[in-house]
């Protein structure tokens, strides 16, 4: 088989479009998690009550594990990807391997490698971190506040 080979490129096209789909689930994650911290941090403004911020954990945290494991999924992919290219190119790429798209596996510690991660890890913490600098500090009324 040959790189010009429609089916070679068919294949090779569903694989980045699913590594693309990821990616863009990734994104969502930390859209939807800005968005509900957010507005959860203004209802616990206009209620006056600080530690109803503290729910805003709550989606931050779930966010966070479905972001990490979006990226964790898109890693697997590329690297499904990856060994696709090799063996196309090294000539060895088996006829039965066209069009089935495999996840290549980097066990539960790519997970937590990619909860790690910068793109994943610190934006998220710094979420967190606003949350809870909300809860304590900013809020009138709350524990170790100006108010």
């Amino acid at each position: 088989m040959t790189p010009e080979s429609s089916a070679v490129q068919a294949h090779a096209a569903m694989l980045q479009g699913v590594i693309a789909r990821m990616a863009e689930n990734s994104r969502s994650c930390k859209l939807w998690s800005v968005t509900l911290v957010a507005a959860s941090l203004v209802l616990a403004s206009r209620l006056g009550e600080p530690h109803s911020a503290l729910a805003a954990l709550i989606p931050a945290v779930m966010l966070m594990c479905l972001d990490a494991y979006y990226l964790w999924l898109e890693r697997d992919f590329r690297r499904s990807h990856e060994r696709f290219a090799a063996e196309l190119h090294a000539g060895d790429l088996p006829r039965s391997a066209l069009f089935q798209i495999q996840r290549i596996s980097s066990g539960l510690g790519g997970f937590f490698a990619c909860a790690r991660s910068p793109s994943v890890g610190l934006f998220h913490a710094a979420i967190i971190a606003a949350v809870l600098v909300f809860a304590f500090a900013v809020l009138p009324g709350a524990e170790g506040g100006a108010g």
